[in-house]
């Protein structure tokens, strides 16, 4: 209700703005009509008295002689006639002229009507005191004050009303491809895969088969199925690979298959195709970054010593890692398995930040995910604010998360975080 009364306190103050010169207006005319008949009734004595000392005097000449009996009678009956002129002008009401007041009407009457119905319309559309003081600037102050859960609860919320504003202009406009493409791009990152493969296979449906609409679909499909290339995200593959052997995308994911299961060499060969093909669209510097961090990572030797310590900056997301009872038990009883542990951001994008690769045999242990880790320099864990870390136990010795890995997951951790965070690993994956 306090809304309510701020309304009301707002129109009061707005009328009494609008209206108290027409009413002071008003009051000057009044004042300027009384002192016009008070300037009317002095005109009126003064006609009367001039009028009888003309008539004292025609009266004189007459008696002295100086005027005959016909210019006597003629001079009374003109003075008489100019005396009744004269009160009949003296009388008459001064016209004040309406024109001034008649616009100052309509234009109080106008502007109090637009503040009524601006008040109206304005409570109807916020309804609450909290929905009137949340302007842009006081948003974005409200945003800085948000823990990192809240503020990704808030890009998660803007995300799908982007996403509900898409599809109701592709509801009324269903052949406009760059909204399908847009839509498809969002539905990625907002990890609604089927919905973003529909989207592409729209663009498809109105532009045709192109390489790069077949290298975004795998790529949806890749992630789809846990970052796991089977038959249907191969096929995708060599099909945009058929019509363009040089598509970024494609070739992007394939890089960063191979990188993320350390196959250095593979994945600088993918990306190095996209370099030489030096596209205006394409973020050449960030691709750059990833060969030279490959390169880094293919010139380190093989040891199963400890690993020298390195002198890195920015964030240090110390990480326990460990088994549960029962995951434990079950992989006793076979052969050693890679586990994986990375950073992804919390933004619903899927390339790591950083990722580190050990032995199930090596758990539990306390493991550093750094800058240093990751593939590019612009992607890194100092380029955002909170992370989901995952820790996998691959059953098949390969990157991504599928069907019988063993997963444990934290999600919304600050990487500015310097306590250590333990990641138990307890589900199966399905």
């Amino acid at each position: 209700m306090e809304i309510v009364f701020i309304l009301l306190a707002f129109i009061i103050m707005l009328l009494s703005i609008i209206w108290l010169p027409y009413f002071k207006q008003d009051k000057t005319q009044q004042r300027a009509a009384q002192v016009a008949s008070a300037q009317q009734g002095v005109r009126a004595q003064t006609n009367i008295e001039l009028y009888h000392e003309h008539k004292a005097e025609i009266e004189k000449d007459f008696k002295e002689g100086r005027i005959d009996e016909e210019n006597y009678q003629y001079l009374l009956a003109e003075l008489d006639s100019s005396l009744l002129q004269d009160i009949k002008t003296a009388e008459q009401p001064k016209v004040i002229p309406n024109a001034s007041k008649s616009l100052g009407a309509i234009w109080p009457v106008s502007l109090s009507l637009f503040v009524v119905v601006f008040s109206v319309c304005l409570y109807l559309k916020q309804g609450t005191l909290d929905g009137l003081i949340t302007t842009p600037i006081a948003s974005h102050n409200m945003q800085q004050n948000m823990s990192a859960d809240q503020q990704e609860q808030l890009r998660q919320k803007q995300m799908h009303d982007y996403i509900k504003e898409l599809q109701r202009h592709i509801d009324d406009n269903p052949d406009d491809s760059k909204a399908w493409h847009n839509l498809a791009q969002t539905l990625v990152s907002a990890g609604s895969y089927n919905l973003a493969i529909h989207a592409y296979e729209q663009v498809i449906r109105i532009e045709g088969e192109h390489a790069e609409l077949l290298g975004a679909i795998a790529q949806a499909s890749y992630y789809q199925h846990g970052q796991q290339i089977d038959e249907h995200v191969k096929s995708l593959i060599d099909r945009a690979l058929a019509l363009d052997a040089n598509d970024p995308s494609t070739n992007i994911l394939l890089g960063m298959h191979h990188f993320m299961s350390q196959q250095f060499p593979e994945a600088i060969q993918y990306w190095q195709r996209i370099i030489d093909d030096n596209r205006p669209e394409v973020n050449i510097a960030a691709i750059e970054e990833a060969v030279k961090e490959a390169k880094k990572r293919l010139a380190q030797p093989k040891s199963t010593s400890s690993p020298k310590a390195v002198d890195v900056s920015g964030p240090q997301l110390k990480i326990s890692v460990s088994l549960s009872t029962e995951v434990e038990q079950q992989l006793a009883l076979g052969e050693d398995k890679v586990v994986f542990v990375y950073a992804l951001p919390s933004d619903g994008q899927r390339m790591p930040l950083a990722a580190v690769k050990l032995m199930a045999s090596d758990l539990p242990k306390v493991v550093t995910l750094n800058n240093d880790q990751a593939m590019t320099a612009e992607n890194n864990l100092s380029s955002v604010e909170t992370v989901h870390l995952f820790a996998i136990v691959s059953n098949q010795g390969s990157a991504g998360i599928k069907p019988g890995d063993f997963k444990g997951e934290t999600l919304g951790v600050l990487v500015n975080n310097t306590e250590i965070i333990h990641l138990i690993i307890n589900d199966l994956v399905e």
